[in-house]
């Protein structure tokens, strides 16, 4: 073991997870007074539901051993045969259990992006057994068949340095599949939606940029070169797609906004997860330039056009910013900097892996969708999955917690 891996690894771990705190701001801002509690509570309850799953069974069904390729084994329940001296299987230089927190912190992170689809309107016991179930069957296998040892899709040589797939494709496209179960707010179509707290916005937009660095210049698994590299293209890509979405705004309102800023740097150090140990520093300008475009785009038909109430844009910002990162180290990675990927992307005349990365993208969309129709019908057995329209409409944080984040505030929002 290294002491210096550990303690960068130790530190990244602790930034990944000051990403969900940050995400309940970002997400708390976006939404309506009557429904910040809620949806910051909802991000609350994952750090504390995901802890408690990791430990006892969820780092061993994600790392330990491997039954085809598709999930683990319960060999390390509640981290059974790992002790103080254990050295990690994964990087030799860490210890086992630097190991396991840093990979508990992805899968604390993962569920809360869902919650931004479905604010406003699903029932809180709900969303908490879906979480549950989601983390079982679509969480952990996703981490296996990607990271752990003997993962199919590491297998077909299909690469995620940081969570394109595992993260960001796996949660978008669950909260897109949600909500369109769950339908439309009542009373979106009539209403002018205003974001009520925008420094919340940015605020939670910091604390994400912050902890990021720690989220993908740690998956190096080490205090290296890659790790920089990492952190270089995750600054980059992050600040071009930032100043792509101000552009955007004045195109389409005349003025930039910090809202569209602070999307912009979210979406921007999406696209750059997977590919951001495995592509060239200037790649990350053109990977962060056009997501935010491709976003915008998006956002813009499945509101407008599609009618779907992603209520936070959890699949315009993650699923598809993830889905571009994908084909973008498709397109860019190269094999001289991490030999992790077999082959060049296609800017350097080779197509394997960039039709790895496609069969990467379209199994993870596959296992998502899936995944999270057997999570909802299972979660049905138990309670339904939407409030009732008057709760809707007086607001999630009375009904669903009895609190008020402005008790003294009687205005509209």
């Amino acid at each position: 073991m290294n002491t210096g891996d550990n303690a960068f690894i130790m530190i990244c771990a602790a930034l990944v997870f000051f990403m969900t705190p940050g995400l309940a701001f970002f997400y708390g801002g976006l939404v309506r007074r009557k429904n910040v509690v809620n949806t910051m509570m909802a991000c609350v309850a994952i750090m504390g539901i995901s802890v408690v799953m990791w430990i006892a069974f969820g780092y061993s069904l994600s790392f330990s051993g491997d039954n085809g390729g598709i999930i683990g084994t319960l060999k390390n329940v509640f981290l059974n045969g790992i002790s103080l001296n254990s050295v990690s299987d994964y990087a030799p230089t860490l210890s086992a259990y630097t190991f396991v927190i840093f990979q508990m912190m992805f899968a604390m992170i993962t569920p809360g992006l869902i919650t931004g689809a479905v604010v406003g309107r699903m029932r809180f016991k709900a969303l908490c057994i879906f979480i549950v179930l989601w983390s079982l069957i679509v969480y952990y296998p996703m981490a296996h068949m990607v990271w752990g040892s003997g993962g199919f899709l590491a297998k077909i040589g299909s690469v995620d340095f940081a969570g394109g797939n595992v993260v960001h494709i796996s949660s978008g496209v669950s909260g897109l599949v949600l909500a369109m179960i769950l339908g439309r707010r009542r009373g979106i179509e009539h209403t002018s939606y205003r974001v009520h707290n925008i420094p919340f916005v940015f605020l939670g937009a910091a604390m994400l940029w912050f902890g990021w660095y720690g989220f993908n210049a740690g998956s190096a698994l080490g205090a290296n070169g890659l790790a920089a590299h990492a952190f270089t293209t995750s600054a980059l890509a992050s600040a071009t797609a930032l100043i792509s979405w101000m552009v955007i705004d004045i195109v389409k309102e005349g003025k930039p906004t910090l809202v569209g800023a602070s999307t912009g740097l979210v979406v921007g150090l999406v696209a750059i997860t997977p590919g951001a140990g495995f592509v060239p520093i200037w790649s990350a300008v053109i990977i962060g330039a056009l997501v935010s475009p491709i976003c915008c785009f998006t956002m813009s038909f499945l509101k407008n056009k599609l009618k779907i109430d992603d209520a936070l844009d959890a699949f315009g910002c993650h699923g598809i910013g993830g889905i571009w990162g994908g084909i973008a180290t498709g397109i860019f990675a190269q094999s001289k900097i991490n030999p992790v990927a077999k082959w060049n992307g296609l800017a350097f005349g080779d197509t394997k892996l960039f039709f790895m990365q496609l069969a990467g993208i379209a199994i993870t969309i596959a296992v998502a969708v899936i995944g999270t129709l057997i999570c909802v019908g299972i979660t049905k057995l138990f309670t339904s999955l939407r409030v009732d329209p008057k709760d809707e409409l007086v607001g999630m944080d009375v009904t669903q917690h009895g609190e008020s984040a402005y008790p003294s505030f009687n205005g509209l929002d």
